[in-house]
């Protein structure tokens, strides 16, 4: 790790407190978490087993959104929320179908950002792919850094990333007219690419579980948004919706690229507890 990551990755981090990032990286099997992170998220899947299955699934539907996108032709992308970088980054999962593409991240944790720097400059092409320290609810001054970084073009329609963090954002961040100023930055031909927790089709039986899972993340200063198909929804308002429209996080095209994990849900899309989504500026 460089000088300047060390820094990046020194300040700010709370060691008395799981961050959502980093358990969510121990979730996926990484390693860039703390102890910390690996109690509470052992406390998580001790109350609902499911939880570490359903971040695969997300990261799986994650995958298939950025190598449809690069089927369409889309060759650059913001990644908002992109947390600690693991196994199938979007520049490298779009560098598959079409290399030289180019990508964005913003992430508001030190450690998330501190890593991606490290991973880029591995990579060794700064004028391909940057990483932002910001806070994606700043859609103005974010898009503004994201532009300055020099890898994205305005001009030229952008895949719009916001996978597995819009829950993480209460009615009070006003997350909507958020989406919305950023749909509104993006050049005609972008997409939107998002995914979003929910309760609706939750059993009984399943409810008492999920609630101990809210409250371990509400008392640690992370409270979960689940919102249902609607809300979810508004957030595609000035979007088309691309086929196959809001649907549970393993309908959504399935075929795209394998999906392991998926899989396991094919049977009851349900108990993904998810929704997934691709809309279309025009």
């Amino acid at each position: 790790m460089t000088e300047s990551a060390r820094e990046d990755a020194g300040a700010g981090i709370d060691l008395e407190r799981p961050n959502p990032a980093r358990v969510y990286d121990w979730f996926l099997g990484g390693s860039t978490n703390w102890a910390v992170d690996r109690e509470f998220g052992a406390q998580v899947l001790a109350a609902y087993p499911a939880v570490r299955t359903m971040a695969r699934v997300g990261r799986e539907f994650l995958a298939r959104g950025v190598t449809h996108l690069a089927r369409q032709g889309i060759t650059q992308f913001l990644d908002l929320g992109s947390g600690v970088p693991t196994a199938g980054n979007v520049h490298e999962i779009a560098d598959s179908v079409n290399p030289g593409s180019r990508c964005v991240y913003v992430d508001n944790e030190p450690v998330a950002v501190a890593h991606a720097r490290v991973l880029l400059e591995r990579e060794g092409d700064p004028a391909r792919h940057a990483v932002v320290h910001d806070d994606l609810l700043r859609a103005d001054e974010v898009w503004e850094r994201a532009v300055a970084t020099g890898v994205l073009d305005p001009h030229r329609p952008v895949g719009l990333i916001v996978v597995n963090v819009l829950y993480f954002f209460g009615d009070d961040d006003r997350p909507h007219e958020v989406l919305a100023r950023y749909r509104d930055l993006l050049a005609p031909g972008s997409y939107l690419l998002a995914s979003h927790l929910t309760d609706d089709g939750a059993s009984t039986d399943e409810a008492g579980d999920r609630d101990e899972v809210r409250d371990r993340y509400r008392s640690s200063g992370s409270a979960l948004h689940l919102r249902t198909r609607e809300e979810f929804t508004r957030f595609f308002d000035g979007f088309e919706l691309v086929d196959p429209g809001v649907v549970w996080v393993p309908e959504w095209r399935p075929g795209e690229r394998d999906s392991p994990a998926t899989a396991e849900f094919a049977a009851d899309p349900v108990a993904s507890s998810g929704f997934a989504a691709l809309g279309r500026k025009p």
